[in-house]
């Protein structure tokens, strides 16, 4: 069954345009997100007017129309209804990087994507039958033979050159979330049955499926000359506490349904402070958000927990998010534990990181301290204040 969602993603209490400031950057960027602080009027007519907002350093500038961001119509569809929580941003995050690789965000500006409709991907997502001959899922299968949902959500992105009025589709980037374990019951009411799918399996039907979509886009006359990128993206477990990551893209070029070549990508999570036993990726990196992690809650005993997610590429460790929950609710006692998570920040964590450390409550965001990789600083927001 296909679930829909919101195509209004609330990150932080953030408005939409400021969270895909965030993604889009790469990092929550707090003094490039406003879009009042960074929109800039580039061309009017009567019947519309175009804006562009910049998202921070490296990052796309994002189109408008009528000074509004514009959404997908086909955001929030999944297959199922074992989504997770925490695969979304890094969906999206993560295809955003990839499409760097490809579309320069000096040469071209973001929108979410346009060409992709609700119905079309609807029957893609749901099971091929013979009233429904697009699916790309398989069949059902019998119950002792039971075929898994491959492919949980399609993300579409596109990437626009021009000025001026004149801003038309330059290339299109595709993100397919791959399930890496799809939960089923064998007879209604029973009980949940679940079966890993491989790495392999994963990349087989995703390149697939990448072939059939790309085709099926070369039909429309302004995608018939234009890059069309698609990333591999492995969903995590619906009970994961890190989101997935993408594991391969490739391009088809200008007037080709094919992609010639796959590039590989290795990307690896970690939680701190490990558990179970597990080993650190890299013991520096738990050493110093074990310092930090003690220096603060030394100084403010009164703390229920600090997790960190931390995000590694070819070995290196490229995003530091760290969840720090709090019990405590006066202005003062924030604005003080605030600015000492900002300096033991500056002191204990990598200083060539992007680096995301958010503060709140067990029902409320409270502050946001956060960093690019290139930055020094960190730059500091506390909710209801500063």
């Amino acid at each position: 069954m296909i679930k829909g969602t919101s195509n209004l993603k609330k990150t932080w209490k953030l408005l939409v345009v400021a969270g895909a400031g965030l993604i889009l950057s790469a990092c929550g960027n707090l003094k490039n997100s406003s879009l009042a602080n960074n929109a800039t009027t580039t061309s009017s007519t009567r019947t519309k007017t175009y804006q562009t907002t910049n998202t921070g350093k490296n990052g796309y500038t994002v189109l408008l129309k009528n000074g509004r961001y514009v959404t997908s119509p086909i955001s929030g569809l999944t297959a199922t209804n074992n989504d997770n929580s925490v695969d979304g941003r890094e969906l999206e995050r993560g295809l955003v990087q990839i499409s760097k690789n490809v579309y320069s965000p000096n040469n071209y500006v973001f929108q979410e994507g346009q060409y992709l409709d609700r119905s079309t991907v609807i029957d893609w997502l749901m099971r091929k039958s013979k009233t429904n001959p697009n699916g790309l899922n398989p069949v059902l299968g019998t119950k002792k033979n039971y075929h898994p949902y491959y492919l949980e959500e399609i993300l579409e992105q596109d990437y626009l050159t021009g000025s001026g009025s004149n801003y038309k589709i330059g290339g299109i980037s595709i993100g397919l979330a791959m399930n890496s374990v799809d939960y089923y019951q064998k007879v209604k009411d029973g009980p949940q049955y679940q079966q890993s799918i491989s790495r392999a399996t994963q990349k087989a039907q995703g390149m697939a499926m990448a072939e059939k979509i790309i085709a099926n886009l070369r039909k429309k006359k302004a995608l018939k000359n234009i890059p069309i990128t698609v990333g591999l993206f492995s969903k995590t477990s619906k009970d994961s506490l890190v989101g997935g990551s993408y594991f391969a893209y490739g391009t088809a070029g200008a007037n080709s349904s094919k992609i010639a070549k796959w590039e590989s990508m290795s990307v690896k999570w970690q939680v701190l402070p490990t558990i179970g036993g597990a080993k650190a990726v890299n013991s520096n990196d738990a050493s110093g958000f074990n310092s930090f992690k003690t220096a603060i809650q030394n100084y403010f005993p009164n703390i229920s927990g600090v997790i960190g997610n931390l995000r590694y590429e070819n070995g290196k460790l490229v995003q530091e998010n760290i969840s720090i929950t709090t019990q405590f609710y006066g202005y003062e006692q924030i604005q003080s534990f605030t600015r000492l998570v900002q300096s033991t920040a500056k002191k204990y964590l990598p200083s060539d990181t992007a680096v995301e450390i958010k503060i709140g409550s067990v029902d409320d965001v409270q502050a946001l301290v956060a960093k690019e990789a290139a930055d020094s600083d960190y730059q500091v927001h506390i909710y209801g204040g500063e």
